[in-house]
Order: C-alpha cells, then structure tokens, then sequence
C-alpha cells in the first residue's frame, strides 16, 4: 500500500511539473519573443485559462503527501522552511502579475507586471530545480527525522550541506533549461507571427542547452548519490524512464526542425515524464535520503507513512479526488485547445 501512495505522488507531481511547467517557461521566454503589446497579451491569453488550474495539481500533491506520509511533510516544510516562504512570495508575485497587469492601460504599469512575471516564473523554475537537486543528494536528518537546512554553507554537498551547493545549482540550471524548451514548444503552439517564430528559435538553441546540462548532471548524479543506480541494477526494467526522456528529447528536436509543434511539445512533456520517473525509480523508497551515510535516519515509505487503515480508507476518497481534477483539467485544455483567437486579446482590453 505505502508503494502504491508513493507511486501517486510521483505521478501527480509530474503532472504538475508538466502543467504547471509550461506556464512557467511562458514566463521565462515572456520578455524575449512577445516584444509589442499585442503579442504579450497573446501569451498571457494562451496562459490565462488554465495556469490556475494547474496549480491544483502542486496543492493536491501537498494534501497527499500530508495525508500518506506525514512525518515525510512534517520534516519537508520545517527543514525547508525558508526556501518555502519564497516560493509562496513568488507564487503571489506570479498571480498578481497575470491578474492587474490589464488592469491599466499605462506602459509603466503593465511593465512592472511583465517583469514581474517573468522574475517570478524564472524564480520558481530555480527553486524547483535545487529542490529536486535536494531530494536526489540528501539532506542532514538527524536520528528524529528532523532537519535544518540553510540556503548555503560551502557550496560542496556534504554531511551538513546547505539547499544551494554546485550540485544543486546544477539540477537548478537543468531544470531552467528544460522548462524553457517546454514553454517555448507551448508558446510556438499556442501564438503565429513573429512571436512563434522567435519562440520556435528559442526552442531550437534551448534543446541543445538541455541536452548539455542533462548529461553534465547525469554524470555527477553517482558521485553525489551513490546508492541512485540501486534499483536499476537491481531492477533493469527501471531503465525505460531514462529512456523515455531521450525518445522525448530526440522528438522534440526532431519535431522542431520539421514545423510539428504539437509533437514537439509533447516530447519536451515526455522528456519531463521521464526524467522525473526515472528520478522516482531511483530514489525508491526514500522519500528524504540522509547525508553523510546515516542511510539509518532516512524517511522512507515504510517509516514515514501513515496507519495501513487509513492508507486504505484514504484510497477511496483519493479516487473520487482525482477524477475530479482530472476531468477538470481536461475540459480547460481541451476548451481552449488551439491557437489564440484575435477576439481573446480584444477583450484583454479593459
């Protein structure tokens, strides 16, 4: 049961970070290939319907991760802390700046909304790439299963390392790239004109971007996390995800170049799909891997999960939860399926 509510979690997570991924490499690519006006609001109407609706999928996965392993959410949010209260300041930032940016139609005004934007989207991508960054390297529990951690210490990972070190500034960078692939693929689908031109441009120079940084961290990934290729030596079936990623990554390049823009973007979702399993495979059953080789302090499926009845009883309620948001999620994207009309940037007008 506890392997059942960890692979849930996983897979709700990365529906969000494919969602939700796209709204924030809107964000990044914002200022440079939407210049007038017009074309800025056409990227704020390709975002507009759905980006709320996406972050539904984050807040269930918090509600999962609180209901299925507490002790795992309880020493998360405490240890870190800091780095949580920034991401709700940019998530704020990020919404005020799509609601009040048409509010006035005053450069000044909705300038300080743009950049705002896409400082926020271009932030959260940062803080989400260390974050995974956290996850894969470890972090110093202590024998209650309890951590601090600071933003740095000395940027080398260690017994004691901080949420930032070269490591997880690497997977922070890696994780940029990436999610700009994927917001340009979606702005070259969503837009026409010079905006999907200059996006499609953006998207052709990032993939190769993506391609560098993913196989400088792949390569660190052992020295860091020893015990990471465990499950795949163990369990060679596992090594499909990896896979996956680069079949994503090759149609995405390869979709580029010949003008399919609904192929290449769902291979920049299928590169995330499976880098992010293969990510999951790898850490199995760690939830919150332990530094400096105190493997014993580590919260793992079975020590952090809660009671097998309520696991049991919560499945249920779960099911019905995530039909909902699931047909919730389709009906939006389906609605607003396409390129965005003219008629959408009129109204935009107030």
């Amino acid at each position: 049961m506890e392997t059942l509510w960890f692979v849930l979690l996983a897979f709700m997570l990365t529906v969000y970070v494919v969602l939700d991924g796209f709204d924030f490499g809107t964000g990044i690519v914002y200022l440079f290939v939407a210049r007038a006006d017009e074309e800025r609001r056409a990227l704020l109407a390709a975002i507009g319907p759905v980006w709320n609706g996406n972050e539904v999928w984050l807040i269930a996965s918090g509600g999962l991760l609180f209901f299925a392993f507490p002790r795992a959410y309880a020493a998360g949010f405490s240890g870190f802390y800091l780095a949580l209260i920034i991401v709700l300041w940019l998530f704020i930032l990020r919404g005020l700046s799509l609601e009040l940016r048409s509010h006035f139609d005053q450069p000044l005004w909705t300038g300080f909304w743009d950049a705002g934007f896409a400082l926020a989207s271009l932030l959260l991508a940062v803080v989400f790439g260390a974050a995974l960054g956290n996850l894969i390297r470890g972090v110093p529990l202590n024998a209650d299963g309890y951590f601090f951690t600071p933003f740095w210490t000395d940027f080398l990972p260690g017994p004691e390392p901080g949420i930032l070190d070269w490591f997880t500034l690497l997977m922070a960078l890696t994780t940029t790239a990436i999610l700009t692939l994927h917001g340009a693929n979606y702005v070259v689908m969503k837009t026409s004109g010079e905006t999907a031109r200059r996006a499609s441009y953006l998207a052709r120079q990032s993939g190769w971007t993506v391609v560098v940084l993913t196989l400088v961290a792949l390569s660190v990934v052992p020295f860091v996390q020893p015990t990471i290729h465990n499950n795949y030596d163990a369990h060679p079936i596992g090594w499909t995800f990896p896979l996956l990623a680069v079949g994503g990554m090759g149609l995405t390049i390869w979709a580029g170049r010949h003008g399919q823009e609904v192929a290449s973007f769902g291979g920049s979702s299928l590169l995330i799909i499976g880098l992010l399993a293969a990510t999951a495979w790898g850490v199995y059953p760690n939830l919150l891997t332990a530094t400096g080789g105190a493997s014993v302090n580590s919260l793992t499926i079975d020590n952090a999960a809660a009671s097998p009845h309520g696991l049991t009883v919560g499945l249920g309620w779960f099911c019905v939860g995530i039909v909902l948001v699931a047909l919730y999620s389709v009906s939006v994207h389906r609605m607003f399926w396409g390129k965005v009309p003219q008629r959408d940037l009129a109204s935009d007008r107030r």
